[in-house]
């Protein structure tokens, strides 16, 4: 191939692999998956850019987009990790980040305990001044009374501040003289501002969003400055995007200025891709299943569309938007697809608990030192070698030969931790791990489903990640799902979604107001004066005013209510009309969601949200190319599917050994990133778009 063709890069990180995949000028699809390189993450990148590079001939210059998700600011937070910050607020609020709300994930567990804030006490620092609940202010702030705060704050070598003073989303103009004179004094420590972060009310969410976003910055634009720079030192100066939680793409430079948007970017970048390709094939209702290395993440596509919230848990075992269970990890009030998320992936340790129940996850053996099977020194077993155990990976290594693995290593981790102390048999225990990871993955898929009044056996079961297609079709039966679908490259999938996602810019205001009695100029200003500031910073990035597109959403509650929904706002500007169909939309999904409508017809708006979009699909005309060769796969190979059926010798094929016509299982799909299992009472077939069809017979 010509080096003066461009290529567009996306690149996804995860706890065990980095995947990449690379879009040519006439729309070929390349893939590659490296281990990922947690001491320095940026690592693993270069290296598997340069090596496809050189391996096609092609100058890292003529690289055109690198498009990018990264697992940095989560693990920053579950690790404890990030910069040493300090807490700005109004005085007498101190202690709002302690205090949280009212919620137990664990209503029984007597020994659970909140996690530990991210700002000690010590560096929550109160700040004389107040505003009223409009924005009039009741006591004015005294810059010079913040003089012996900053010397404090320079002697105790905090890297990042958090100011978040009451009620500023009405009024910032306090807010604004705290950051302005902190980033005079203090230029190397980085100011995270609250009506910068979150102008909305509720005044924990709000502060924990802003801490969080300043706990995470300094390590963020650190690794953003040397991803950059070892870009360069490849020979490509390509611009570099981000994918948000809210599943679009914005620059390095915003990223590194309000990072909390992407916590949760890598997740986003799956569900992306599967609402693209969902559309593609005309399933308009479908359930995601993402399932890596180190985590499984679900999420749910209705009606074309994918389904957001706008509050997120973070740090926890089970990072959720979920409505049902909160309070056990770090509060985000940010607009995140909606995804769950669970410590259930190929990496995750399987052990016996005190009660002699067998456990699986969180704790992972990640990339390093890695499952039994890898041979770099964990003892523990994990789902992996669980899979290997019975017969559903490839016996001697993974990733089309890269990646050696040793069967009897993974076997006597099993036997040893698990077969042993339970009294099972080797393949029982190891067949015992793949269902408590199946388990642990119908939690995930029930959290935005069920929970949310919608029943998973009117979804099709999309399954990605280089685990996911192993657990696909035990995961559909337990929910009685009856088709699965797996996409081609489905290892790699979240990093193509990288290159099918738009730019995004998300902006909300609170407004607080009665839909009765709406002003609904001043309303339509709010939604004005937001796409304005929208559309200047897609500008600032190099985008035409007229390639931006915009969509209103609002979020309502029946009044007296302490919760809302989002509904969106098909009319822009808004009308009387349009007021009316929203509280229409409301109440429909305020009834599917909790079985029942309120009684009062009055309702509040509360906050008005606003979606700048520049569209950005990656051209994929040209397919996927078979340039990574799947070797070491026997015709047959032994697999284990329980006692109901035994030990079966199975059929292992190529995808493009199905056809259209649907083939009876047990059989193995190998490919390059992952084995799709077949389980008996299960047929595929392969679709138009060379997608593995699995129906699941039922009775």
């Amino acid at each position: 191939m010509s080096g003066e063709h461009p290529l567009r890069v996306g690149v996804d990180i995860g706890g065990t692999f980095t995947d990449i995949v690379f879009v040519m000028a006439d729309g070929t699809l390349h893939k590659r998956k490296v281990p990922s390189t947690p001491a320095d993450y940026s690592t693993a990148i270069i290296e598997g850019i340069s090596a496809f590079c050189a391996e096609h001939g092609i100058a890292a210059s003529r690289i055109a987009e690198v498009q990018h998700a990264t697992t940095v600011a989560t693990n920053a937070i579950l690790e404890r990790k990030g910069a040493r910050t300090a807490l700005l607020t109004t005085e007498g609020f101190r202690d709002v980040l302690e205090l949280r709300r009212i919620r137990i994930p664990m209503s029984y567990d007597l020994d659970w305990q909140k996690p530990l804030p991210l700002v000690e006490r010590e560096w929550r620092i109160e700040v004389r001044e107040r505003l009223d609940a409009q924005g009039k202010v009741l006591t004015e702030l005294d810059p010079r009374a913040l003089e012996p705060v900053i010397d404090s704050l320079r002697a105790g070598d905090i890297e990042a501040v958090a100011v978040c003073l009451l009620h500023s989303y009405r009024n910032p103009q306090h807010e604004i003289t705290v950051v302005d004179l902190l980033r005079e004094r203090l230029p190397s420590v980085y100011v995270s501002a609250s009506h910068y972060v979150l102008p909305e009310m509720l005044e924990f969410e709000r502060t924990s969003t802003t801490v969080v976003n300043a706990y995470v910055a300094p390590l963020i634009a650190r690794y953003l400055t040397a991803l950059r720079a070892r870009l360069e030192e490849l020979g490509t100066k390509a611009p570099l995007l981000v994918m948000q939680s809210n599943g679009g793409l914005i620059s390095a430079t915003v990223a590194a200025q309000r990072p909390v948007t992407i916590i949760e970017s890598g997740p986003a970048a799956g569900v992306v891709a599967a609402l693209r390709l969902a559309r593609d094939c005309g399933y308009p209702d479908v359930l995601t299943l993402d399932m890596g290395g180190t985590t499984t993440k679900a999420s749910i596509i209705e009606q074309g569309e994918i389904l957001r919230a706008t509050e997120y848990e973070v740090g926890s075992a089970v990072s959720i938007s979920s409505r049902l269970m909160r309070g056990n990890g770090y509060v985000l009030r940010i607009p995140v697809i909606d995804i769950s998320e669970v410590g259930a992936g190929g990496g995750s340790i399987a052990a016996i608990d005190s009660g002699g129940s067998l456990r699986v996850g969180p704790r992972s053996a990640g990339a390093s030192p890695g499952p039994a099977c890898y041979r770099q020194g964990n003892e523990f077993p994990t789902v992996t070698d669980a899979n290997l155990v019975v017969g559903y990976l490839n016996s001697d290594s993974l990733a089309g030969g890269s990646i050696p693995i040793s069967r009897e290593l993974a076997e006597v981790a099993v036997q040893m931790h698990v077969a042993e102390p339970s009294g099972l048999s080797l393949l029982e225990a190891a067949h015992g791990i793949h269902l408590v990871a199946n388990s642990n993955m119908v939690r995930a898929i029930k959290s935005v489903s069920v929970e949310r009044g919608r029943d998973p056996a009117e979804f099709v079961l999309m399954v990605f990640g280089g685990a996911g297609p192993i657990h696909a079709a035990g995961v559909a039966r337990e929910l009685g799902i009856k088709r699965v679908m797996v996409p081609p490259a489905p290892g790699v999938f979240s990093a193509f979604g990288l290159l099918r996602a738009d730019v995004e810019q998300h902006a909300a205001r609170t407004i607080l107001t009665s839909s009765s009695d709406l002003d609904l100029a001043a309303l339509n200003a709010v939604f004005a004066q937001m796409r304005a500031e929208l559309t200047g910073i897609l500008v600032d990035e190099g985008y035409t005013a007229d390639a931006v597109s915009v969509t209103a959403h609002v979020d309502m509650r029946y009044r007296g209510q302490s919760s809302e929904i989002t509904v969106s706002l098909q009319q822009f500007p808004v009308t009387e009309a349009e007021v009316r169909l929203a509280e229409q939309r409301f109440e429909e999904e305020f009834e599917r969601t909790y079985g029942h409508r309120g009684q009062s017809k009055a309702f509040e708006l509360v906050t008005a949200r606003l979606i700048a979009s520049v569209a950005r699909h990656a051209d994929a005309s040209g397919g996927w190319a078979d340039d990574r060769p799947v070797t070491g796969a026997a015709a047959q190979r032994s697999l284990y599917f329980g006692q109901d059926h035994g030990q079966v010798s199975t059929p292992v094929i190529g995808r493009a050994d199905l056809t259209p016509q649907p083939r009876s299982g047990p059989l193995v799909v190998h490919e390059y990133d992952t084995s799709v299992i077949v389980p008996p009472g299960c047929s595929a077939s392969l679709d138009s778009h060379g997608n593995i069809v699995i129906d699941v017979h039922y009775g």
